[in-house]
């Protein structure tokens, strides 16, 4: 049975799911979707665009879908999408795409600690961890499974892998590879995030593959290029190595470095 708080402002356009509870002195607009078992709690403003994904909890002075802080923003039609069994703590903002995607997104069993800000056209996967404050810049990609420490910056159009952890008080303005340990400001390579790893069931097998491409990567003294291609040649049938070539082949911004 859905719950309403006789203080909350609900749209009767907006789509909410069963058993949805919405605390007191929330707004909820008018283009709003949320699936079933969402907790909304008091003062929470959802506005157009956002779309809560089922058993989501949003705790108190949160907002999702805002508009962008883009000056190129023309008030278009976008959206902010909310995967299934995340939490938003109190105080989160994310904001919604511009024309440039239409959409910002999170996804499933996500934590978003208190003040984390998301901004427009980001795309954010499962799994992740965002401690307190963490500021997430506009157009940034965020693999599964990455732990993000309190009050790190991520530069716009950063991407961050899989699996990788970056210590608190960082600073992301080049793109952070995956199963890699980073922190600094600016961020730097720290070794790979073997504890992280293990938790996550890889193998020994997996995680000694994973240390020597970055071995090969940061510490041989070749050159980049003839780097990438020594690990190619010499781990290239490991998938663990090839999601590692492939990120760094779709890097724009260059990857961190040691």
């Amino acid at each position: 049975m859905t719950e309403i708080h006789p203080t909350a402002i609900v749209s009767t356009k907006a789509k909410i799911g069963n058993n949805v509870k919405i605390g007191a002195y929330s707004i909820i607009h008018d283009d709003v979707e949320i699936g079933d078992d969402t907790i909304i709690h008091s003062h929470v403003v959802l506005y157009d665009g956002a779309r809560i994904g089922n058993r989501v909890k949003i705790y108190q002075g949160a907002s999702v879908a805002n508009v962008p802080q883009d000056l190129k923003f023309g008030n278009e039609i976008s959206y902010f999408y909310v995967g299934d069994d995340t939490q938003i703590r109190e105080y989160v903002t994310l904001h919604r795409g511009t024309h440039a995607t239409g959409k910002s997104s999170i996804g499933k069993n996500c934590l978003l600690m208190a003040y984390v800000h998301v901004a427009h056209d980001c795309t954010l996967g499962d799994n992740l961890i965002l401690a307190n404050t963490v500021q997430v810049a506009g157009h940034v990609e965020i693999e599964d499974n990455v732990i993000i420490g309190g009050i790190t910056g991520i530069h716009q159009f950063s991407k961050i892998g899989a699996y990788a952890m970056i210590g608190s008080n960082s600073k992301i303005n080049s793109d952070v590879p995956p199963f890699t340990l980073v922190q600094g400001a600016p961020a730097r390579f720290e070794g790979i995030n073997k504890i992280g790893l293990r938790r996550k069931g890889f193998t020994t097998e997996q995680i000694n593959s994973i240390k020597e491409a970055y071995r090969i990567l940061y510490l041989s003294g070749n050159l980049f290029s003839e780097a990438k291609e020594k690990i190619k040649n010499e781990f290239g049938d490991k998938e663990v190595v090839q999601q590692i070539l492939t990120f760094i082949e779709k890097s724009n911004r260059g990857i961190i470095r040691k």
